[in-house]
């Protein structure tokens, strides 16, 4: 082969790697059609098939109907239902910033929604001992609800009631509104749209008694569950080992592309050239 040719052929193969990096990087519908109009139909072919088999809406999530979650409350969601890190449970996912409980089946489809209160203090952790202590001793600024993932199970408090146990270490629980106590306004906090008014608790986490008995009981009379509550002060992956499922999908796709099926349709297509 002449020198000309050969370094032409050299030249051809480097640009169209460089291609083929480009179309990964892009990641697109438009990659491919790139793809097609620059004569490497193989390439195309593949790249449309890996936008199929990976595209993000085929990455397992959380459904909230018609519920409009914080962004770090469905990240969260969709995370547990990407990873299954409920194990197959019933899981809630407590905001506490927005002062709003999402409780789920354990396929991510959503079971209801509704505003909750919770403990008058900011903050994401718990006073050791707090749980054997007597309410009356507990200061304003130690009513916190903690963040993480906690094993959840229903059962009755002292006057036979249903709660829903979240810790039984701190004593914090699950449970319908409290209103035995009226200078509190906690059923009337529970019904104003803006979440300003919702902390009041010692800890706990009151819901609308309907919402308690129509949704939380029936999620977990079967079995237990998980409840994420998440963080105000710290970020949801400082709490939980979460990660974006999204980000993930893109990687994913990205590695399949890079694979030996669409190298070697490139090398076929430079071999006919």
């Amino acid at each position: 082969m002449p020198m000309g040719a050969e370094m032409r052929s050299i030249m051809s193969t480097a640009a169209r790697t460089i291609c083929l990096g480009l179309l990964v990087a892009s990641w697109g519908a438009e990659a491919a059609l790139a793809a097609d109009n620059a004569g490497m139909p193989g390439v195309a072919a593949a790249v449309s098939a890996g936008l199929r088999a990976t595209s993000p809406e085929r990455a397992k999530r959380a459904d909230f109907e018609h519920e409009t979650p914080s962004r770090e409350a469905r990240q969260i969601a969709d995370w547990v239902v990407d990873s299954g890190d409920s194990g197959g449970l019933p899981f809630v996912v407590l905001d506490k910033t927005l002062a709003r409980v999402f409780v789920f089946h354990a396929n991510g489809q959503l079971r209801g929604a509704a505003a909750a209160l919770v403990g008058l203090a900011v903050g994401d952790d718990a006073v050791p001992g707090i749980g054997q202590r007597k309410l009356a001793s507990i200061r304003p600024e130690e009513r916190t609800t903690p963040a993480g993932r906690f094993v959840a199970a229903l059962d009755r408090n002292l006057h036979g009631g249903e709660i829903l146990w979240v810790d039984y270490e701190t004593a914090i629980s699950l449970h319908p509104v409290i209103t035995s106590n009226p200078k509190e306004r906690r059923a009337e906090r529970l019904a104003t749209p803006t979440p300003l008014d919702n902390r009041i608790s010692y800890g706990c986490i009151n819901v609308p008694a309907e919402f308690f008995h129509r949704v939380v009981s029936p999620a977990f009379k079967a079995s237990d569950g998980i409840v994420y509550v998440l963080p105000e002060t710290r970020s949801a992956r400082q709490v939980f080992p979460s990660y974006d499922v999204y980000e993930r999908a893109r990687q994913e796709a990205g590695s399949r592309l890079l694979s030996a099926p669409v190298t070697s349709q490139i090398d076929t297509d430079i071999v006919r050239h």
